[in-house]
């Protein structure tokens, strides 16, 4: 072998190497990244570790709540916490609110109902969000009980119908059902019909009222410069509102506009929400008493899922990744869950004595069915106190076999979703409350 090649074939050798080298880097931080995207909740009931649950009758100071004041004067106490600690207080609301009409259909899904589409101006100042509102409205001689709730991705997703209008405001990503922008698009019409079965609902004799959650405000890190936050004059500390505070806000001046309008019995508003948007409804139910009753769908953590006990989604996992959501102060319990002067078991009594539904599914563990079960258990203190029934069970319910007094809860089997078997358990219990008054 000539010199020659002798140096071509040793050049030759070090570049194999240093292309090996590359590919194991590459290997190894694509790997790293996979282990980085994994699953980092906790399912192992045996790693629960023990915790003390703070008593929603017992003050801050030690002292017992007897009479009906002091849980007035309590359930204060624990609203505040969780406004100053977690979700960020809702700042006063001295604008207004005024509609523009869009559209209007009758005798849609076989004659059912009358379809409207209106347009909310939420106003403070020379500052205003618009929110565009779809409604249905079964006929009928008196006004009608409806389910409000946020959608994920706008009006038009939630019905095949082709003449809705396409949500105009910020629209969520998702790249598994082709939204890649943060804008309504025609190919998204009709995604997510099997979340919202609508002439179910309708033969039911309810209604529905529903809005994209970012006409409210965008589920971005946009450092809170957009939505709602544009119509107040905000210096920001640690208890400043969230996200889910702002969602829960939103839904709130809706509430002012149904109360206008005479098709609906304003004084039975059932709150729906599914994932973060269960979580805005017990928010927003706690919030806002007009709503009459409050149904979570796989909350979860924060949600309706106790936090103290360490299952599913961590909290370190969620200021990592969705600080926005919470004030500042939420920050702090980060893996220091035991510090928490409050647990989600108060949050659903914030709502008592007025129904509460929690629902879970069998393989969504991220948001801890367990956990959620046990808040409805705990929150149980509250109702019978207040001479409601509570949650009449101690033991966890079998799959698709829901349990309900004044608070309700089921565990069905499938996934992290909202399927026509919670819709139809929803319905069940909100009949069953509706109906006797």
């Amino acid at each position: 072998m000539t010199e020659r090649n002798v140096v071509l074939v040793r050049m030759i050798k070090f570049l194999c190497r240093k292309v090996l080298s590359i590919f194991l880097i590459l290997f190894v931080l694509e790997l790293s990244s996979v282990v980085a995207q994994q699953d980092p909740g906790n399912y192992d009931e045996s790693k629960v570790p023990a915790y003390t649950l703070p008593d929603p009758l017992l003050f801050n100071d030690g002292t017992r709540v007897v009479t009906k004041h002091d849980w007035d004067k309590r359930r204060a106490e624990i609203y505040k916490m969780f406004s100053e600690e977690i979700y960020g207080i809702i700042p006063q609301w001295h604008g207004k609110v005024e509609v523009t009409p869009v559209s209007r259909k009758e005798n849609v899904f076989d004659g059912l109902a009358t379809r409207e589409e209106v347009m909310l101006h939420i106003k403070n100042g020379n500052n205003q969000i618009n929110a565009l509102l779809l409604i249905y409205i079964p006929h009928s001689p008196k006004p009608v009980p409806v389910f409000l709730g946020y959608n994920f991705y706008g009006n038009h997703t939630i019905t095949s119908e082709p003449d809705i209008t396409l949500t105009p405001g910020w629209v969520r990503n998702n790249d598994q059902y082709g939204i890649t922008e943060h804008k309504a698009t025609e190919g998204s019409r009709g995604l997510f019909v099997s979340r919202w079965p609508i002439k179910e609902i309708l033969s039911r004799g309810y209604g529905i009222v529903t809005l994209n959650y970012g006409d409210i405000d965008p589920d971005d890190r946009d450092e809170f410069k957009n939505g709602v936050h544009r119509l107040f004059d905000e210096q920001r500390d640690r208890t400043s509102w969230g996200k889910i505070s702002s969602w829960a806000w939103g839904l709130s001046r809706v509430m002012d506009y149904l109360e206008t309008n005479k098709a609906i019995n304003a004084k039975q508003v059932a709150l729906i929400g599914h994932s973060r948007l269960g979580k805005t409804a017990l928010w927003a139910g706690a919030s806002d008493q007009r709503f009459a009753l409050v149904i979570s769908n796989n909350s979860g953590r924060v949600g309706a899922a106790l936090t103290k006990r360490i299952y599913g989604e961590p909290l370190d996992y969620m200021q990592a990744n969705i600080p926005y959501w919470f004030c500042e102060n939420f920050s702090k319990y980060a893996g220091k869950e035991n510090l928490l002067p409050v647990d989600q078991h108060e949050l659903l009594a914030l709502i008592a004595p007025r129904p509460v539904y929690v629902a879970s599914a069998e393989k969504d563990l991220w948001a801890d069915p367990k956990g959620e079960y046990l808040s409805c258990v705990a929150a149980s203190s509250v109702y019978k106190f207040l001479g409601e029934m509570g949650f009449p069970s101690q033991m966890m319910p079998p799959v698709n076999h829901p349990v309900t007094g004044t608070i309700g809860y089921h565990i069905r089997t499938g996934k992290h979703d909202v399927t026509l078997y919670d819709w139809q358990c929803f319905m069940d219990f909100a009949d069953s409350h509706f109906k006797k008054q």
